[in-house]
């Protein structure tokens, strides 16, 4: 089995308050979730107006699988005029025997 984890630094244009910031964030949560059926969380910057981390997980048999859905998500956020992405890592992790 293999796991794939991601961690994105974003920069949100509309995050002139944490209650604004929230609303963006809770919404692309909620959307990647429904989109890629992966786990995903606000990780990090909760007390910045403008800055998030959101960390997300996976899991497969397969490596090109999974590189494919991060690459996916990765331009999904692109696409999103809400935020812009200042950080994008990842990394594929084998897990059990």
């Amino acid at each position: 089995m293999l796991v794939g984890l991601g961690k994105m630094d974003l920069l949100i244009a509309e995050g002139h308050s944490l209650k604004e910031k929230r609303q963006v964030t809770k919404s692309i949560i909620q959307r990647l979730q429904k989109r890629f059926n992966i786990s995903v969380a606000e990780t990090g910057y909760q007390d910045m107006h403008r800055r998030a981390e959101i960390g997300f997980a996976l899991v497969s048999n397969e490596t090109v699988y999974l590189d494919k859905k991060m690459q996916e998500i990765m331009a999904f956020l692109e696409g999103d005029g809400r935020v812009q992405q200042i950080n994008f890592e990842r990394e594929i992790i084998p897990f059990g025997g």
